[in-house]
């Protein structure tokens, strides 16, 4: 029988960003994946004739953990990217310029952002003056003790209402797939703190091909080729613990003993289920079940390959579709990606008559535009979980009161909203955990 240092549940991009450093400490790695396909919840699918991903993901040029994994498995970390200064246009449903906002590429980004509000003439002078004498206020998060709504927050700091609908509660739900009358304005904070943090932090990291082939493929084609072991469509259906520590793992039609450490790097409502049963662990499962979960729906719009979305992201106020991103960015042309984040009426609609609404509201932002040869919808039900206000009260460290089981994913303590950085920086901080021998 193999014996592996690490057993990592969850082909996910937090477990195979532990894979991927462990493996690089010499640890000897297998990674259990109950899908067919890595990637967990950021992954890419077949949706008939066509191969995109289950939702549209971009980062920022402060997520470095993402670009330092690509760059491990000898990748052009850069390459994997379109990076765009950061260029925020709104438009109303019917099309015209309701926010653009442009930082410009020569300043650092919060003096940047400030010069960026004071030229968006369509916000009219006394909001953008208002605005640029109020962004200090946003450098100072709630303590995590008093974390109060994102809305609510923002009106504290006295963000004047147009820019608050226009742009930063949107950002909010964009950013955190929550509602701005319930995301944490300690986890908003965070993430701005660090978009503003120093030069190119705020870029725009719109991947350049689709999610599968951007990290969590080649890792696994990396993992492999170095001896460790991957196995995908393989579920762990229970865990077994005896003496403090994780003895077992069980899949559909195996017992599989463990003798080193395990990473559970499933999703949060995956992660309550398996540890429910065992023991000390009751408490920390109800914790992870509180978190709650929001969904994302994403519809693909297949036009002729000579239409182009400019600028290649755009906001939509007032109607459906929340933004547009032209999947020309990832070598898809003529491919529109509307994403809808959060809850909503939405979410009560079928399929065909989402992708009908979402059509009908495209042709009147783009009016010279054809009709979409293909619609198709992806529903992530579950896609984050929830960063209400509070949340980080519940979303739990790495270490568990089993000695050798940590926990990994966008939902653990890593101040982040639910991002494929928080995701890559979990993942890493267990690979730490376990290099310095302390399970």
């Amino acid at each position: 029988m193999e014996r592996w240092d690490v057993t990592v549940v969850g082909a996910g991009w937090a477990g195979l960003a532990a894979a991927v450093a462990l493996a690089g400490t010499g640890a000897r790695v297998q990674v259990l994946e109950a899908a067919r396909r890595p990637g967990g919840r950021a992954r890419r699918v077949r949706l008939g004739g066509l191969e995109a991903d289950n939702g549209q993901h971009l980062l920022l040029g402060a997520c470095r953990a993402v670009l330092g994994l690509r760059a491990r498995l000898g990748l052009d970390p850069e390459a994997g990217f379109t990076r765009l200064p950061l260029r925020l246009r709104v438009e109303g449903p019917d099309g015209g310029p309701r926010l653009d906002l442009r930082l410009p590429s020569r300043l650092p980004p919060a003096p940047g952002l400030a010069l960026a509000l004071l030229r968006a003439a369509a916000l009219g002078l006394p909001t953008r003056l208002a605005a640029v004498a109020r962004l200090g206020r946003l450098r100072r998060a709630p303590a995590a003790d008093a974390d109060l709504p994102a809305a609510r927050w923002l009106i504290e700091a006295g963000m004047p209402g147009p820019l608050r609908a226009l742009l930063w509660e949107p950002l909010a739900l964009a950013a955190l797939n929550t509602p701005a009358r319930e995301a944490s304005a300690r986890v908003l904070g965070r993430l701005l703190a660090e978009a503003f943090a120093g030069a190119g932090s705020a870029d725009l990291l719109v991947p350049a091909t689709d999610l599968g082939r951007l990290f969590p493929e080649p890792a696994v084609d990396w993992l492999r080729a170095r001896g460790h072991a991957v196995r995908l469509g393989t579920a762990v259906t229970g865990i077994e613990a005896e003496c403090g520590r994780i003895s077992a793992l069980r899949t559909r039609t195996q017992r599989l003993a463990v003798d080193g450490a395990v990473v559970l790097a499933t999703a949060p409502w995956h992660t309550a289920r398996l540890l429910a049963p065992l023991p000390g662990c009751a408490a920390l499962a109800r914790r992870l079940q509180a978190l709650g979960s929001m969904p994302v729906t994403t519809v693909y719009l297949r036009y002729p390959e000579p239409v182009r979305l400019e600028p290649p992201i755009l906001g939509v106020a007032g109607a459906t579709v929340q933004w547009l991103f032209d999947r020309r960015l990832a070598g898809q042309r003529g491919l529109i990606a509307a994403v809808v984040s959060g809850p909503g009426p939405h979410m009560a609609l079928r399929a065909a008559a989402l992708a009908r609404r979402v059509a009908a509201e495209v042709a009147r932002l783009r009016p010279a535009w054809p009709p979409p040869a293909e619609v198709r919808t992806v529903r992530e039900r579950r896609a984050t979980f929830a960063a209400r206000a509070g949340c980080e009260a519940l979303r739990p460290g790495h270490a568990t009161p089993l000695a050798n089981l940590l926990l990994a994913g966008d939902h653990t303590a890593t101040g982040l909203p639910a991002t494929l950085e928080g995701a890559a920086r979990s993942g890493l901080a267990c690979a730490r955990v376990l290099a310095d021998g302390r399970p």
